[in-house]
């Protein structure tokens, strides 16, 4: 991904495309297979949800701002540079004295198996101790979309707060977009209201994103329809059903269902906050909710063909031409491992762009 350099901190509070508002954490990904006992070394990167979403925006060309809290160690330094360096603003990023950066492992394995392991360090991080009274609100609500996960109400009451106080519903506030992004682990043991919070947070909200997978775990919802009845007050409405697709539910009654692309997929971390980012930067440009989805497909291929959360996005007017296909080119679309390079060489994005088209389309 293209590094374009940090934000600095404007005199007055810029209003910008997305902000972002959650905690992110440095990321020690394994140097091979196998349970972290037996891992040797670990490579740092960064990962959170709201962060990635961020940064996939900036590089696909949007103004994006990120807010949060990291400790004043060299953890939070990495990633206010990282961050920064996709062209995110972070001057909104609060450095606290006392608590610490979050970090956490992981091993290689895919997230869905048993053998996959993640050991979290973020009891008492910085981002926990996140309220109203420490974040720049104007500067949170200073967008065309402020983009919110429910993994923030769980960190804290501080920060569920917050996350109160952001999607409540009030006269000239952005669009507020919600992923659930329920986490069962995170909510306080023996806490039965999680996923009723995560419900109500929903509500407030003009756009959801949601799994079917979590719809069933937090509010024992069976199919998209269930979904949507519960969730009737979000203009739109995004239920992901995996590797079928994704279905979209607009107002009076509208529904529009993508199914997912072909992709060989290398590592299953970071599609769902890609996808977000091919969504919510379709929704910027005002495109229409089929190709709204398709985008998102397109940022999670991104993210599945690469070893880490965050990958380079399509250039755009590849990500284009790829969302206009016919649905019978679409659904014989297969993506591997490189298949944004092209598109991020400038002089070939046209031959990138071309060579995809015509994978599909010969017989």
């Amino acid at each position: 991904m293209t590094a374009t350099g940090p934000r600095t901190a404007p005199d007055v509070v810029e209003t910008v495309d997305v902000v972002a508002l959650g905690e992110s954490m440095v990321t020690f990904l394994p140097s091979r297979p196998g349970p972290l006992a037996d891992v040797p070394s670990f490579e740092r990167a960064i990962g959170g949800a709201e962060s990635n979403t961020a940064c996939v925006l900036a590089a696909a060309g949007h103004s994006a701002r990120w807010i949060s809290a990291v400790g004043r160690d060299g953890f939070g330094d990495h990633l206010l540079r990282a961050i920064g360096e996709y062209g995110v603003d972070v001057s909104s990023v609060r450095r606290d004295p006392h608590r610490p950066t979050g970090i956490y492992f992981r091993t290689a394995g895919d997230r869905a198996t048993d053998a996959h392991e993640v050991a979290y360090y973020r009891t008492g991080s910085a981002a926990s101790a996140m309220t109203t009274g420490t974040v720049d609100l104007a500067a949170a609500r200073a967008a065309r979309v402020l983009h919110l996960s429910g993994i923030t109400a769980a960190l804290s009451g501080g920060c569920l707060d917050l996350v109160r106080e952001l999607t409540t519903r009030r006269p000239g506030r952005p669009l507020v977009s919600f992923d659930v992004n329920h986490r069962p682990g995170l909510w306080r043991a023996g806490d039965a209201h999680g996923p009723g919070v995560l419900l109500e947070l929903a509500r407030g909200a003009d756009l959801v994103l949601v799994g079917d997978d979590e719809a069933r775990e937090a509010w024992g919802l069976r199919d998209a329809a269930a979904v949507r009845e519960a969730l009737p007050e979000p203009e739109i409405l995004v239920v992901k059903h995996g590797s079928r697709g994704a279905t979209a539910y607009g107002p009076h009654g509208a529904r529009t269902f993508v199914p997912s692309l072909g992709v060989d997929v290398v590592a299953a971390v970071g599609a769902g906050d890609a996808f977000a980012a091919g969504f919510l930067s379709a929704t910027l440009r005002a495109l229409p909710v089929r190709d709204r989805l398709r985008h998102g497909h397109l940022m999670a291929a991104a993210a599945l063909t690469v070893p880490g959360d965050l990958a380079a996005p399509p250039a755009r007017d590849l990500a284009d031409r790829l969302a206009a296909l016919d649905d019978t080119a679409w659904g014989r679309l297969r993506l591997g491992p490189g298949w944004t390079e092209t598109a991020t060489a400038g002089t070939h994005t046209d031959a990138g762009a071309d060579r995809a088209e015509e994978e599909v389309r010969t017989p």
